[in-house]
């Protein structure tokens, strides 16, 4: 690459004088160059390279980097060499630019967490303590992601490009994966007759399909003047709806939905506010009476509030309770949020490009989260004791955190993130541009 042009967002160094030519140096008319034509010249060359690079600038701006693609603009094309160098500069600043350590990391200890949640809850029965952390960690592992989720759906709008994406990373897995379930526990839990349906999710897959709907509704929480508010008035509603049924998992699709819009509101300065010492000081007592809050309410209370698929009066409590619950339930999730985003590293770190596969993990460790229950792993005594429940956790952590690999990345891209360019119209512009 050429040095022509200064990295985005230094200083430009000021260009050496012009030099002076021989007196009888022509013009292309043939004519003799004045000396004010040659100070125009030298003048224009500083002007011709600001509007190059702030050509360059612009392309940057729009860069998959910085959240989208560089959509071809009608009728605008990259001028002669200049135009190519602006765009080299661009696609490098671009490609240079890395991704943020905190959010890789904070999405791998979340994924960690979902993982190790699942391999508790066969302990609950008779485990208090199990119980206790089973509850603790439901209360904010899922409203992290969705949180993280919504942050990274900002700039979503119905460009063709981030519909494209929408589909092939969203949509695709969802529909391969809830087959692949479906027929997994067909011949797992000896169910033949168990039906694929692509309206009612089964086990992890809701997720997708609640990331599906809730991206697609991102321009619609842009031009409201209260999104949380109006979010959470939505999630009380359906909490008081039994009649929402099974379709879609449309439960959890509103009752989670005022933490996707909460992402789509936050700042990278808010993510600063909670990451400072004050805060990670504050969150080791807030977090230990969390643990002794849900000692206490292990036996009492039904930890299916915490998955957010049901109704109140599906849970067998009065229709009145599912708005108190869905209330002081997010109001504890975000204070649990936020203290797990203050002990979240900022700095690059052994597991943080893991962070990038932590959907490989959420999709892949299902079949053996499922698996041990349909082959009875957890009928062996030994789990059941408190070594045997330490032991399990390490398992947990080891096996998400090997399926979220590079290896792991490359074999099931395939399915994860297919490119799936065969399925799409080209764009007439891109085409256009390329035949020029």
């Amino acid at each position: 690459m050429t040095n022509d042009f200064p990295a985005y967002g230094e200083r430009r160094v000021p260009l050496p004088p012009p030099r002076h030519m021989p007196q009888d140096t022509l013009t292309r008319t043939g004519a003799p160059a004045s000396s004010h034509a040659a100070g125009a010249t030298a003048t224009m060359a500083p002007v011709a390279k600001s509007s190059t690079t702030a050509t360059a600038d612009r392309q940057l701006a729009d860069s998959p980097a910085a959240g989208g693609t560089s959509p071809a603009r009608p009728g605008h094309r990259a001028g002669g060499r200049g135009g190519s160098r602006a765009k080299s500069a661009a696609t490098g600043e671009a490609k240079a630019k890395p991704r943020d350590a905190f959010f890789d990391n904070a999405k791998y200890l979340a994924i960690v967490l979902v993982a190790m949640g699942h391999s508790w809850e066969p302990l609950r029965d008779g485990s208090r303590s199990a119980a206790a952390l089973y509850i603790t960690v439901y209360a904010f592992h899922m409203p992290a992601f969705i949180i993280i989720s919504g942050y990274f759906s900002r700039s979503f709008d119905m460009r063709k490009d981030r519909l494209q994406r929408l589909i092939t990373g969203v949509a695709v897995p969802y529909i391969l994966f809830e087959v692949a379930y479906t027929l997994f526990k067909r011949w797992a839990d000896d169910d033949p007759g168990y039906p694929i349906s692509l309206t009612d999710p089964w086990y992890l897959t809701w997720f997708l399909l609640a990331l599906f709907i809730w991206r697609l509704t991102t321009p619609l929480w842009k031009i409201v003047r209260w999104p949380v508010p109006l979010a959470l008035a939505i999630a009380v509603l359906a909490s008081v709806s039994p009649d929402i049924g099974d379709d879609l998992d449309l439960q959890r699709v509103l009752q989670f939905l005022p933490f996707f819009v909460i992402g789509l509101s936050l700042r990278p300065e808010h993510f600063r506010l909670v990451r400072r010492k004050k805060a990670r000081i504050l969150a080791v007592p807030v977090f230990a009476a969390a643990l002794v809050f849900a000692y206490w309410a292990a036996p009492r209370m039904n930890a299916a509030w915490f998955y957010h698929r049901d109704a109140a009066q599906e849970l067998a409590a009065p229709w009145w309770s599912g708005a108190v619950m869905t209330l002081a339930m997010f109001g504890c999730s975000l204070v649990l949020v936020a203290c797990f985003f203050a002990w979240i590293p900022g700095r690059t770190m052994w597991c943080t490009a893991l962070g990038a596969g932590t959907l490989y993990g959420y999709l892949l460790h299902g079949f053996l989260a499922k698996g041990s229950r349909f082959w009875n792993w957890y009928d062996t005594p030994w789990v059941h004791t408190p070594w045997g429940a330490v032991l399990l956790t390490l398992i947990a952590g080891s096996v998400i955190t090997v399926l979220c690999t590079p290896p792991v990345q490359r074999i099931f891209r395939w399915a994860m993130e297919p490119k799936m360019t065969w399925a799409f119209k080209k764009d007439p512009v891109g085409m256009a541009r390329s035949r020029n």
